[in-house]
């Protein structure tokens, strides 16, 4: 069972049948749905997750693959093959659509996760080195991290467009500019930036970026987040656990609430939930990656 720093109940959405398990356990029914734990295929590479309608899809990172697994049941099968380059962040929306980042690529796609087919696909930059790493949906608005250039990509009724990162953010050597969201209020962006551990604030239409204030806090190894209302989770990748935050409603300020660990984490990048539970891809980074090499999704309580 995993192990919470914290651990808060929130009943509010979760299906009822997640609800009744434990009537049926003790009455003796065949074991629980909804595992806490989901085996990806051996040589996966995961590194992104999206959740709707109690599916989760997940982005490869060896070959863009996507994976769609049934929360309840766990099993799961590829749906749309990949182009040859990783599958990173990736959201999807009310229509069934899902954005995905396309790392080295230089791009971002759009997905029928009923169909596995491409609907749309952008190139947004062809310079060296790249690695267009999260994205965040913002009504009809898709916006992109590039974690090797100091920029960001916007799209919007299909049109891409390269915004500057300037302000606050500073362009380092290592992953820089990685997950992001968007403000309580809606208004803004929220980024973290790999290389340093700080969170920035982030103009949409001109790029300018404020560090967000969380007092001496610094978001170490920050990757995948997801923002619940006014709480921010900051997945912290090689340090094994999620940092939970309590933010203003525009984003300017915050504080850390907690912290979220599991025995079973092994380098998870990237969040999203799902009743009151947070499901989390292994990367598994530490481990040499083979053709053989196992991962597996985890879940913990938020």
């Amino acid at each position: 069972m995993s192990h919470l720093v914290r651990r808060r109940t929130a009943l509010a959405g979760v299906p009822a049948v997640l609800l009744g398990l434990a009537s049926a356990q003790a009455a003796g029914a065949a074991p629980a749905p909804y595992p806490t734990r989901i085996e990806l295929p051996d040589g996966f590479q995961p590194e992104g997750i999206a959740i709707a309608r109690g599916t989760a899809y997940f982005g490869s990172r060896a070959d863009g693959d996507i994976y769609a697994a049934d929360l309840r049941t766990g099993r799961g099968r590829v749906i749309s093959q990949g182009p040859g380059t990783g599958s990173l962040g990736m959201k999807v929306d009310p229509f069934g659509r899902l954005f995905v980042a396309g790392a080295a690529g230089g791009n971002g796609r759009v997905i029928d996760t009923r169909t596995g087919t491409v609907l749309a696909s952008y190139t947004f930059t062809t310079a060296t080195p790249t690695f267009v790493n999260d994205v965040i949906l913002a009504g009809h608005t898709a916006y992109f991290t590039d974690s090797q250039q100091p920029v960001f990509y916007k799209v919007s009724d299909g049109k891409p467009e390269t915004i500057p990162l300037s302000g606050d953010y500073q362009h380092l050597p290592g992953n820089n500019a990685n997950g992001i969201s968007r403000t309580p209020d809606g208004r803004a962006l929220i980024m973290v930036q790999s290389s340093t551990g700080f969170l920035l604030r982030v103009d949409p239409r001109t790029g300018v970026a404020r560090r967000i204030d969380i007092g001496d806090a610094l978001m170490t190894n920050g990757d995948g987040l997801l923002l619940l209302g006014r709480t921010l989770y900051v997945v912290q990748n090689r340090l094994n656990k999620i940092a939970v935050l309590t933010l203003n409603s525009t984003g300017t300020k915050g504080t850390v609430a907690a912290e979220l660990t599991s025995p079973d984490f092994d380098v998870p990048t990237t969040a999203a939930a799902f009743g009151d539970r947070l499901y989390l891809p292994n990367a598994r980074f530490t481990t040499s990656p083979t053709p053989t090499t196992e991962y597996w999704v985890t879940a913990v309580g938020r």
